[in-house]
């Protein structure tokens, strides 16, 4: 069962060393890595070229720049019957792949496999939703983060399977891409699973924004706010449970924890993410 991972870079090269790094060490060799160069020089050449004999790599350079567009433009590289969007700056565990296929091959129904975003540490988790528990991935509980996930292109419609250019970075809607893909193939009925024992390290960058001030985090819930308002204009009554989730509980309760804890800071952040939410929600254009 051959994985085609699709890598959109922009500005990196000790990280993506390090993911390429990961992946010569790999368990399971039936892989190849597709790699959508955004960067206007030839930043990384020279470290692709290093990896050439390792696995098979597609160096593909574009003139355009968006993460969302850049998976998607890569899609069609693909030759694997799974297909997953690591970040440049993600590491995978060595047996990330040889987890992966096992589980597709164990559960056949399953079309999306979501795994577990770690601090690189086995247990300290870092971006997405995470549990230590696997279990079902629904509309209500969405599991992982885009390049945490793994999708079975034998179970999903070609149709179904693109990201939205309008989501992600470089984009009007600074994030969530993956989320909107995730929830759209649910929405077409196709099953997700979520395990931890996948592992895939991502600096816990949610730690950062919080320390930096919260400025990301206005550009982050300006796209959930854009992400809710996409699927309520479609008349998807499933918003409903978003709409009072993230726009009023969340949000508010947050604020009332950070009153109580006397913590400026942490209310800042809350404050910004509810702002953002309802910014992007009366923004939205399709």
């Amino acid at each position: 069962m051959k994985c085609s991972l699709i890598l959109a870079t922009l500005g990196r090269d000790i990280e993506l060393v390090l993911f390429l790094n990961s992946l010569a060490s790999q368990t399971y060799r039936d892989f190849e890595l597709i790699i959508i160069d955004q960067n206007k020089d030839k930043k990384i050449d020279n470290i692709v070229k290093q990896f050439i004999n390792c696995f098979p790599v597609k160096h593909i350079k574009v003139d355009f720049s968006g993460l969302a567009k850049a998976r998607d433009y890569g899609i069609q590289f693909a030759r694997g019957k799974i297909i997953a969007f690591p970040d440049d700056d993600c590491v995978y565990e060595v047996n990330v792949l040889e987890k992966v296929v096992s589980e597709f091959e164990r559960k056949e129904e399953l079309a999306v496999l979501a795994g577990g975003s770690y601090d690189f540490s086995k247990t300290k988790f870092s971006m997405g939703a995470n549990s230590n528990k696997p279990g079902k991935v629904s509309h209500f509980k969405m599991m992982g983060i885009e390049f945490t996930h793994f999708f079975n292109l034998s179970k999903i419609k070609r149709e179904d399977f693109y990201l939205d250019h309008h989501f992600g970075i470089g984009s009007k809607y600074f994030s969530i891409e993956g989320f909107e893909l995730l929830y759209r193939l649910m929405r077409a009925g196709n099953r997700a699973f979520y395990t931890p024992e996948i592992r895939i390290y991502h600096a816990n960058k949610e730690v950062e924004n919080y320390t930096v001030g919260g400025d990301k985090i206005l550009k982050d819930s300006f796209a959930i706010g854009a992400f809710i308002r996409k699927f309520t204009n479609e008349g998807d009554a499933l918003m409903i449970y978003y709409i009072l989730r993230k726009m009023f509980v969340a949000p508010v309760l947050k604020m009332m924890l950070a009153v109580f804890l006397l913590n400026p800071k942490r209310l800042s952040y809350s404050y910004k993410n509810l702002i953002g939410i309802w910014q992007g929600f009366f923004t939205y254009r399709k």
